[in-house]
């Protein structure tokens, strides 16, 4: 009985620090700590930190906010931080609500997600993330590896929307989208010269459309898992479009 109350709590703790993302730098703390639509962990400070009325404002508003402050050497707050070099002795963990499980879209009758492969370049992810809040999709299937992560950069890139979407983390993106397939997904790879017209894709039912690197597209592992591919037709001899313009397009299509 301990050692199925002890793997239940193993699994209820690792199941809410995967939905915890530690942000860092003064600039992105503090507009965190200042949302108050956002549920915060814990604030952590360097020990090194100088005196500043900055410093204190944090505290200030943590305590307002029943928000645990911990205070840490330099090398601990680095550890955290995942940043050494740009944490400015700050960082904030933040319970994204937003960060779902596959699960709950798997059985869903529809839905419209977008993809990424190797897309490398935060201000990109963060752009994309803008516009897939404000446009018809329901979610973004952000692999973990070989991808930008969220950060100061994305969170600024996108206007703070990061906290509206959701977001389904992946370790394994070819096989989370074999799974979406397996249960009735349709999966479409963006490819500049592809014959299917972006517009031509059924707009009901369960759509994934995967955007690949900025420079070298979609993966082949990743291009084998689709239905189909698909490109946004080009004028006066454009050769393609950013990424996060294409996410764009998709989101209002």
């Amino acid at each position: 009985m301990n050692e199925k109350k002890d793997s239940e709590a193993y699994l209820a703790k690792k199941a809410f620090f995967d939905k915890v993302l530690t942000l860092y730098g003064r600039h992105a703390v503090m507009e965190a700590l200042l949302d108050e639509a956002l549920t915060i962990h814990k604030l952590h400070l360097s020990t090194s930190n100088k005196p500043s009325d900055e410093i204190d404002r944090m505290v200030q508003i943590a305590d307002a906010r029943g928000i645990p402050v911990a205070h840490h050497d330099k090398q601990a707050l680095s550890r955290i931080s995942r940043n050494a070099r740009q944490d400015q002795g700050v960082a904030l963990d933040v319970v994204m609500d937003h960060f779902v499980d596959e699960a709950e879209f798997l059985k869903q009758e529809r839905y419209r997600i977008i993809a990424l492969d190797g897309v490398t370049n935060p201000q990109n992810l963060g752009m994309i993330i803008r516009s897939c809040a404000a446009g018809r999709v329901d979610a973004l299937l952000l692999p973990t590896r070989g991808n930008a992560q969220i950060s100061p950069l994305v969170i600024q890139a996108s206007a703070g929307t990061l906290f509206r979407l959701p977001i389904i983390k992946t370790s394994d993106l070819v096989a989370s989208l074999e799974r979406f397939r397996e249960q009735g997904a349709r999966v479409y790879a963006l490819e500049a010269d592809a014959p299917l017209d972006y517009r031509e894709v059924p707009v009901e039912g369960k759509n994934i459309f995967v955007l690949g690197n900025e420079s070298e597209g979609i993966s082949p592992a990743v291009s084998r898992t689709c239905n189909a591919a698909i490109a946004i037709p080009m004028a006066r001899g454009v050769e393609s479009l950013n990424v996060a313009v294409t996410a764009s397009l998709l989101a209002f299509c």
